[in-house]
């Protein structure tokens, strides 16, 4: 059972709406008291009219870092093979900076993967490779990014939080559990209680434990029991991943209208589930 709060995140797609909306949804959350906001790194929609409006990750993270004050914010998740990995650890202590404002410590959470939507890969020239190619130049690019980091002057102004998003079992999570401070996965309770133990195995071999780890899941909408259609994660649902360890739960909105309703309702979970 976990011992960490509780922390909400919402993943503020950026997609099907301008940016001015984009803006406004984000100021809102902020005010709601949201513990993590997140985008996605990709080109083009993933759900809706596939050539619908759609934004860049990694500029709208350095608007983020100016707009807010308090919450702290990042991609779910960066692909890896999008940026050489030094770009990526400059680009990421920039934002860390902007986001510290008069406070000394930024807000940024470097939330990376291998990547996965071939579209993204082909329409702006990038190799897709296998899965097994993607992960591997992840596992290089990590402590690349890392000794980055240690040169960069000005250094950043913490250690930046490492996100690493997937739950593959021979290589991801022997990445996770040699780099990440957050794991995220799409996993229910009987999924997670198995790929802990899979992580577990993996942070005992490269000198970890497993309880450094803030464990990370998504409350994503399933089929319902009855009736078709789809239903949300409910509270018993969340209280069995809380029981194996997970801490930050994330809620996913899409444009163009950004219907926060749900995450009032999560709030409220979180708020009672802390005391």
């Amino acid at each position: 059972m976990t011992t960490r709060p509780i922390r909400l995140a919402v993943q503020v797609q950026p997609q099907h709406a301008y940016y001015p909306k984009i803006r406004a949804t984000v100021l809102e959350l902020e005010q709601l008291g949201v513990d993590v906001l997140f985008n996605w790194d990709h080109f083009f929609p993933l759900s809706g009219d596939p050539d619908g409006l759609h934004f860049e990750s990694w500029t709208e993270l350095a608007s983020w870092a100016e707009l807010t004050s308090s919450v702290e914010f990042g991609s779910l998740v960066n692909c890896n093979s999008y940026r050489n990995p030094d770009l990526q650890a400059d680009m990421a202590r920039t934002i860390d900076h902007i986001s510290a404002g008069d406070t000394g410590t930024g807000r940024f959470i470097f939330g990376t993967g291998s990547g996965w939507f071939e579209r993204d890969y082909d329409q702006y020239g990038y190799e897709f490779g296998t899965v097994g190619q993607r992960l591997d130049a992840l596992a290089e690019a990590m402590p690349r990014i890392e000794q980055r980091w240690a040169t960069l002057n000005p250094a950043p102004t913490r250690k930046i939080p490492v996100l690493i998003g997937g739950g593959g079992e021979k290589k991801t999570l022997r990445i996770v559990a040699q780099h990440a401070d957050i794991w995220h996965s799409f996993s229910d309770a009987t999924t997670l209680k198995h790929k802990l133990g899979v992580l577990e195995q993996w942070c005992d071999q490269v000198g970890r434990s497993v309880g450094d780890i803030e464990i990370s899941t998504e409350l994503r909408r399933r089929p319902a029991a009855e009736g078709g259609g789809l239903s949300g994660y409910s509270e018993s649902d969340a209280e069995d991943l809380v029981q194996l360890g997970a801490s930050l739960f994330t809620i996913g909105i899409s444009g163009p209208d950004y219907d926060v309703t749900d995450v009032t309702r999560w709030l409220a979970w979180r708020d009672a589930r802390n005391g």
